[in-house]
């Protein structure tokens, strides 16, 4: 089957003839319509995991995707041919830009039904962090603050609106020209990045989810107020990853220093700092995609490459300059 893939860190991604997904008994076997590209899938092929996440090469890329079932294995109870459903496939199993993908039934859910196939590929990996850091850890309720970096981009699009469902009081960050936007998808104030400091404008805040990392996670511990928890996507990773990753004592000891500065720094001032990777849910997926067709959530898509173009994509994503999402569409 087609497939774009790397054999090789910081190498080419290129089109291959990869080998058909070998389907286990609690596995569904997708035809992949649209696949959602993500920074992940930058940073992997450039290297930045190979410490942490063993992958054997060539390895196919991809973590989003939306598709119809072609086959279920023997044990699969809850999928059947023809289902159209969505996905971000668990870490070691992900190579969503190809043909096909066998997904294990747990990490898999039924598409919204309001949403296209391109729509609904832009959605699992970003709408999975921003639940993770908001609902789980954040446990954010109705009348707390928060504060989203980046709002403009494909995971800030859609934390901006789940905040906001949630009954905070929303802050993003983002460039002044798309202040009017965010506030139509829920934001209650948008900082101009190019010309504020949001930690000279904000304070008492509950919660921050910090996607840029270094400086800019260390001002935003100063906006917390006393017991807020400021999450970071880009790092520096915690001893909490390690353990999840399920790494080796002294592996784990060597990240956990990765950010013993930052978690200082929180301590100081009475607040936390807690790293979140993501990981494939789809029970999550399914109450997303509930709030997706009550019209509580849409996916920013702003971007589409034809299939054949993938590697155009992933270069799109790279250079930014548009709002949400860019997605390979493999039905067009």
């Amino acid at each position: 089957m087609k497939a774009f893939s790397i054999d090789r860190y910081q190498g080419e991604i290129k089109a291959t003839d990869a080998r058909e997904p070998v389907l286990g008994a609690r596995d569904v076997l997708v035809r992949v319509r649209a696949a959602g590209t993500n920074q992940l899938d930058v940073k992997l092929a450039g290297g930045e995991f190979k410490a942490l996440l063993k992958y054997e090469l060539p390895l196919v890329l991809g973590h989003d995707l939306a598709g119809t079932v072609e086959a279920v294995g023997a044990a699969v109870t809850r999928f059947a041919v023809g289902d159209d459903v969505f996905a971000r496939p668990a870490d070691f199993r992900i190579g969503t830009f190809a043909e096909r993908i066998a997904v294990d039934e747990a990490d898999i859910a039924r598409k919204p039904a309001t949403l296209s196939m391109v729509e609904a590929a832009a959605l699992p990996l970003v709408a999975l962090t921003a639940w993770q850091a908001l609902v789980e850890k954040a446990g954010v309720k109705p009348g707390q603050k928060v504060l989203i970096h980046g709002g403009a981009g494909g995971f800030g699009s859609i934390a901006v609106q789940l905040a906001k469902h949630l009954g905070a009081h929303v802050a993003t960050t983002a460039s002044g020209s798309n202040a009017e936007w965010l506030r139509e998808l829920g934001a209650d104030e948008v900082i101009d990045y190019r010309s504020q400091r949001f930690d000279e404008l904000l304070s008492g805040y509950d919660v921050v989810v910090d996607s840029l990392g270094g400086e800019n996670l260390e001002r935003s511990l100063r906006i917390l107020k006393p017991g807020g928890i400021a999450i970071g996507l880009a790092g520096p990773p915690d001893p909490d990853f390690a353990r999840q990753l399920g790494l080796n004592p002294a592996v784990r000891l060597a990240v956990g220093g990765l950010s013993a500065k930052i978690r200082r720094q929180a301590r100081r001032l009475g607040v936390r700092y807690s790293f979140l990777w993501m990981r494939a849910d789809g029970e999550q997926l399914a109450a997303i995609a509930a709030l997706v067709d009550a019209g509580a959530l849409h996916p920013v898509v702003g971007r589409v490459f034809p299939f054949a173009e993938t590697p155009a994509a992933l270069a799109a994503l790279g250079r930014g300059g548009f709002r949400g999402k860019v997605v390979v569409d493999l039905a067009g």
